[in-house]
């Protein structure tokens, strides 16, 4: 599984949160995230955490020494979301997660925002948070 990780799961990592040991191995089992998810994250550590520079600079590295190099969001991924948007009715920072995933050449979305379960273009949509019986 080549996965990529939404910024819910970097956030939830940091955080005392039930959810936050699943974050964590989510995160030490490797993974892509790309500029647009380190944006986030950094802006909630700030915003909601109340975070030092220094910190958030801290806590980005752990992420990115667990990780695959961090993946550039240029004008081609932002046309493929803009295509994604139109084509699916996603938000548009959705679809900046979805084609910047594409691009990476992931076949698993991990994030609890969008329908788990859900398949794009190849790229499917799992919620690891989500505890509900499959039917």
């Amino acid at each position: 599984m080549s996965a990529f990780l939404d910024t819910n799961l970097l956030i939830y990592a940091q955080s005392a949160d039930p959810k936050g040991e699943i974050a964590r191995q989510a995160i030490l089992s490797g993974g892509t995230i790309s500029v647009q998810v380190v944006n986030e994250f950094s802006a909630v550590l700030r915003r909601k955490f109340r975070l030092e520079w220094h910190e958030i600079a801290d806590a980005v590295e752990d992420v990115r020494a667990a990780l695959d190099p961090v993946r550039p969001v240029g004008i081609d991924t932002w046309e493929a979301a803009v295509a994604l948007a139109r084509r699916h009715r996603f938000e548009f920072h959705d679809s900046l997660i979805l084609a910047s995933a594409l691009e990476a050449g992931c076949d698993t979305l991990l994030t609890e925002d969008m329908q788990a379960g859900r398949r794009i273009e190849g790229l499917t949509i799992v919620n690891l948070f989500d505890t509900a019986p499959k039917s």
